[in-house]
């Protein structure tokens, strides 16, 4: 009797050992997804207060109908200077393939000789000048036929500061020779990380023989290279205020939750390849020049939508 009174005792004693266990570790689970939770408010917070005053006007934008699996965001960069319109300096178009994780990215060169609804044919970069977002997506969708469903703009001083938050540290480029003229910056050849400024030089330089080909190349490289920075563990705690400063720094049709819920997607999806492809493809056009566009690039815009359709996949769509 007095041995199964022992015995019940200590069991006693061991599940109340158990639930204090029990107990001390949720407690301490809950502080500290309250403390993250609080952090990453602070975090985006003090993102929203950095980009008070930086915000590029709204833009008149209708979307094309939706898909459910590809997502393709036009992304222009401009180089606005202060003034009220500017060129477009960097065009692409970024496919998402939301149940492969898949990313596709298209760069369209700045001196395309284009077809631009209820204008005389212009540079590409003239699109966003005359009639800004709307009416450079009814450019590439009149050339190529093709779907997008949302923007993002950004001005490159903001792209400084968005590079600055995301990895303070640098990001890593091999600049593959020295670089100096008209990028604001002077870079050696080399492995190096470079800031916001030195990232932005480096995408912008033309002047050499590869010239706008080269720079675009180079633009690729560095979309390649923040991708790696925004997948990369490290740089999880600066999302926050990533996602908080871009609701100044960048001008988009996306609400803050769905451009949270979209960095979160492709991060959770982890391994994410980006292919590339440029637009004029290599053989598939000329060079000319017009006295009101000056110096242009033909393309063969048949066989170039042929071969950006195979390579977003929209046959048969």
């Amino acid at each position: 009797m007095e041995e199964n009174q022992l015995h019940e005792t200590r069991q006693s004693r061991y599940k109340k050992r158990k639930l204090r266990k029990g107990r001390l570790l949720f407690t301490t689970l809950l502080l500290l997804v309250v403390g993250i939770s609080i952090f990453a408010i602070y975090q985006y917070r003090s993102g929203l207060k950095l980009a008070d005053e930086t915000k590029l006007p709204e833009e008149e934008f209708v979307a094309d109908e939706k898909q459910d699996t590809i997502t393709n965001y036009l992304i222009i960069g401009v180089d606005s200077r202060g003034e009220e319109k500017s060129r477009s300096d960097t065009m692409m178009l970024l496919s998402w393939n939301k149940d492969t994780n898949e990313m596709k990215l298209v760069s369209f060169m700045r001196d395309i000789y284009a077809e631009i609804p209820g204008y005389q044919s212009y540079k590409l970069n003239t699109a966003y000048y005359l009639g800004g977002v709307q009416l450079l997506k009814d450019t590439l969708n009149n050339m190529f036929d093709i779907p997008i469903h949302h923007y993002a703009l950004i001005d490159f001083k903001n792209f400084e500061s968005l590079i600055d938050i995301l990895a303070p540290n640098g990001v890593e480029i091999d600049v593959e020779k020295d670089m100096s003229a008209h990028i604001g910056v002077s870079l050696s050849q080399g492995v190096q990380n470079l800031n916001g400024q030195e990232l932005l030089g480096y995408s912008r330089f033309r002047h050499d023989e590869e010239g706008d080909f080269g720079r675009v190349e180079r633009q690729q490289k560095v979309i390649e290279a923040l991708k790696d920075e925004l997948l990369s563990p490290k740089n999880l705690p600066n999302l926050p205020k990533l996602v908080g400063a871009a609701q100044g720094y960048v001008t988009t049709d996306l609400t803050a939750a769905e451009e949270l819920k979209t960095v979160l997607s492709v991060v959770a999806g982890g391994g994410v390849e980006i292919e590339k492809m440029t637009i004029p493809a290599e053989g598939t056009f000329s060079y000319g020049s017009y006295s009101h566009a000056g110096s242009v690039i033909e393309i063969d815009k048949e066989e170039n939508k042929e071969l950006l359709h195979q390579f977003l996949q929209l046959e048969g769509e």
